[in-house]
């Protein structure tokens, strides 16, 4: 059993991810930075030189193995869950929570890191309204349970998300060691 931290594009999934796996004392692993090991270099590249194809592929790869790992944090990259075949591969391994945040928020984190556009020519705000008003049900469907993560201090978000893990009955198979 493992917890999917899923989410747009700046929601917080590798920032509560490395967190809480720190706290709970619990393997993790991020897809974007496992796509950067597996290359040698910048999924940046990869996108540019051989497109999202390409990059759709090595996804779905690390999907599966992710799959096969047991009691880690693990984060999605931002649209891993709108592609029905990586949702196929980690069915029945863990747990999956989305991270919302309002669009404001997300491009506010967004413009902070150079990011390739899903859209290629559009602004930030373009290419993030349109992916979450053509994916949400995706991501929603994909998720057993939905976090906001622009309300509260990052440190509020991280005894919630805890103290959620460690109590409610969806997580009985994640065996935490608290620091």
């Amino acid at each position: 059993m493992n917890v999917y931290f899923c989410g747009m594009i700046g929601s917080g999934k590798t920032t509560l991810g490395v967190r809480l796996a720190q706290e709970l004392g619990l393997p993790f692993l991020d897809l974007d930075r496992e796509m950067d090991r597996i290359l040698g270099y910048s999924f940046h590249r990869l996108v540019q030189e051989q497109g999202w194809v390409a990059f759709r592929e090595l996804e779905y790869s690390i999907c599966k193995d992710f799959a096969t790992r047991n009691n880690s944090i693990l984060c999605l990259g931002g649209g891993t869950v709108r592609y029905e075949w990586n949702m196929d591969a980690l069915r029945g391994s863990g747990v999956v929570i989305l991270l919302e945040a309002s669009v404001e928020e997300l491009i506010r984190r967004v413009s902070l890191a150079d990011r390739p556009r899903v859209n290629p020519g559009t602004t930030i705000r373009e290419d993030i309204v349109s992916l979450w008003n053509t994916s949400k049900d995706k991501y929603y469907h994909a998720a057993d349970l939905v976090y906001r993560t622009d309300e509260r201090p990052l440190e509020d978000e991280i005894a919630e998300l805890i103290q959620l893990i460690t109590t409610d009955p969806r997580f009985n198979e994640i065996r935490v060691n608290i620091q």
